[in-house]
């Protein structure tokens, strides 16, 4: 998931909250994942609030737009400035920092699963959860995809359909399409119906 822009039409304008992801988490990380507050030990000792992987179907906070080890940053690898950060999986020996886009007002870009039924023009202002994806160690960006199988009206449905991508290498309702969607199911606001 890859911000574009605010509902209003304003660019996004780079905003985004840190947030932290505990030693204990054994979920692998990147760029473009999107992630829910957790409730036990629900900070770090710094006070910073602690995130997990998003599940689908549920509250979603927002998406990582950049990870690191240190509390303030930076959130690069400094051996390498081409490269994106990555948290591994398992456990890690000290906690991980993750900038977040948890503005409800935010549009990102998505791409929709290869398998299963092509969406169409009747997705359009409809509902659809994100998927995870195969996650593998050498993967360089966020596998989370939208989830073809589960368009319906249903207001707990993590993301809401907004259109298709309007770029010349786009083909609307192709296989692999990118959407503009929103966060439908936000934990700052609750999930609404579509028509």
């Amino acid at each position: 998931m890859a911000p574009v822009r605010y509902k209003n039409g304003n660019p996004w304008n780079g905003g985004a909250k840190q947030y932290c992801i505990l030693a204990a988490d054994t979920n692998q990380y990147w760029i473009g994942d999107p992630v829910t507050t957790i409730g036990n030990a629900g900070a770090d000792t710094f006070g910073v609030p602690a995130v997990t992987l998003g599940v689908a179907g549920t509250a979603t906070r927002g998406v990582i737009v950049g990870l690191g080890t240190l509390r303030n940053g930076p959130y690069i690898n400094p051996n390498n400035l081409n490269i994106l950060p990555t948290r591994p999986s398992g456990a890690q020996a000290g906690n991980w920092y993750a900038m977040v886009i948890d503005d409800p007002d935010v549009f990102f870009e998505i791409q929709e699963a290869g398998a299963g039924t092509v969406l169409t023009s009747a997705s359009a202002n409809r509902n659809a959860n994100y998927n995870l994806g195969t996650r593998t160690s050498t993967l360089t960006i966020s596998p989370a995809y939208l989830d073809n199988n589960t368009v319906s009206t249903t207001s707990t449905l993590n993301l809401k359909l907004i259109q298709v991508v309007q770029r010349p290498d786009v083909t609307p309702f192709a296989q692999y399409n990118k959407w503009i969607v929103t966060i439908n199911n936000h934990e700052y606001s609750g999930g609404t119906t579509s028509p």
